[in-house]
């Protein structure tokens, strides 16, 4: 059981559940699993006991827990209905509910019969599937959680960022660990980078065997019991074949950042021979759609799509494909440094969903833009790259980005920026900064 005094605090996600407290909608945490999605249920329980709460206007429940492991949708109603308290408000939390079948039934049911708010957790889209939508009819609010960033994975480790002047008369950002040695903020990036952000590497510190162990597990329950056991209990039965399943996981993690095409997959898989048993017959397109709609499902993997800045218009060829979380990448592919700049790519668009931007791919003409953020009013267009100071990179970057005809902000993001923090009104800065901003 988690202990909640001992959690660390995740204010980006526990405050938009507070803002959302005491309202209709039904609050629903989605995410990987083991990103952490229990413990922010424990903390907002902890927020609410804080507040004045008591304990049994509090229910608790955690479908992973073996005494609930047979409950039907009668049942887990019975359950909550027995512990309500007639004239007070209840809250409930109901964690991995998708676990109990035609648990929408019993949750739409509580939002009809009693005073209550409620919050569950789900480690697979397809409990937000339209049958969901149906039953809730537009009463239901959505947060997305995601692996530490960089700035969570520093404060999790016990990492305190300090800072001092520099040689060039500029700032030094150094990090100490809790024994007081001082690194370069690059390792520690490194660091970040090299294990990732599951919330569990924390608990077994930076030591890479314990650290592969944990991923393995995450990876094995994702894909054993949120794909394969999922699509047969709810009767789909298209992802039937695990293999087959690792070697497209396989494929897009080695392609992050890559434009890819679901028949390319199948293709590539066929030349290279990596279908089981030698088959050079490629997999149906309709059978690798179903099996990566389960990893995009599970949120292993994002898709990102195109958008045509002149043309105003979202494209359908070509999307890419970015891995939820660099520890689980480096688990299925090894250590490596030779596409180092996709990998920057992928850290970049995470931070940049986690700041609450819709992000799509730029084409102008036939060049792209690495990312364009939009969020309300704002938009902002970046490029990412390992380095600004080469004149041949420079311009290759700069390019597209000088095409855009509007005013709205446009950023390179590298690990070395060179001497210039702006060329002709774009911005040049330092992406580890940028993480930490």
């Amino acid at each position: 059981m988690i202990d909640s005094n001992n959690l660390k605090k995740r204010d980006l996600y526990l405050s938009k559940l507070i803002a959302f407290q005491d309202t209709e909608q039904v609050k629903v945490v989605t995410g990987i699993r083991r990103c952490g999605k229990s413990s922010l249920m424990k903390l907002m329980a902890a927020h609410l006991r804080e507040s004045g709460i008591p304990d049994n206007q509090i229910v608790e429940m955690n479908f992973e827990s073996y005494n609930f492991k047979d409950m039907t949708s009668d049942s887990f109603y019975c359950y909550v209905k027995e512990r309500i308290i007639p004239g007070r408000r209840m809250y409930f939390f109901f964690d991995e509910v998708q676990r109990v079948n035609m648990w929408e039934d019993a949750v739409n049911s509580f939002r009809v019969d009693f005073n209550c708010d409620i919050y569950v957790t789900g480690s697979n889209a397809y409990m937000l599937s339209s049958e969901y939508s149906t039953y809730l009819s537009g009463r239901c609010v959505e947060i997305r959680m995601l692996p530490l960033s960089f700035s969570e994975f520093l404060y999790f480790h016990d990492f305190e960022v300090t800072e001092s002047a520099s040689a060039l008369g500029g700032v030094r950002k150094q990090v100490k660990d809790k024994n007081g040695s001082v690194y370069d903020l690059n390792e520690a990036f490194e660091a970040y980078m090299r294990f990732g952000g599951m919330p569990g590497i924390a608990e077994v510190g930076l030591d890479q065997e314990k650290a592969l162990m944990l991923l393995e597990g995450i990876y094995s329950t994702v894909v054993m019991r949120d794909i394969l056991e999922r699509e047969n209990r709810s009767g789909r039965r298209r992802v039937t074949d695990p293999i087959l399943l690792k070697k497209i996981v396989m494929f897009l993690a080695d392609n992050i950042g890559s434009s890819v095409s679901i028949s390319s997959i199948g293709n590539v898989l066929a030349n290279e021979r990596l279908i089981e048993d030698g088959k050079r017959e490629a997999p149906s397109a309709h059978t690798v759609s179903f099996y990566v709609n389960a990893l995009l499902e599970s949120y292993f993997f994002y898709e990102i799509k195109r958008f045509d800045i002149k043309g105003k218009e979202y494209l359908r060829t070509l999307g890419k494909y970015y891995i939820v979380d660099m520890g689980l990448r480096n688990y299925l592919l090894g250590f490596r440094d030779r596409d180092s700049g996709h990998v920057l790519e992928n850290v970049v668009y995470f931070e940049l969903l986690r700041r609450g931007y819709d992000v799509a791919i730029g084409k102008i003409d036939n060049m792209e833009i690495d990312f364009i953020a939009t969020k309300a009013d704002d938009k902002v267009y970046y490029q990412v790259t390992e380095s600004m100071t080469s004149e041949s990179v420079r311009l290759r970057e700069l390019a597209p980005l000088r095409k855009i005809s509007d005013n709205y902000e446009k950023t390179v993001l590298s690990l070395n920026t060179g001497f210039d923090s702006s060329y002709d009104g774009i911005k040049s800065v330092n992406v580890v900064e940028w993480l930490l901003g």
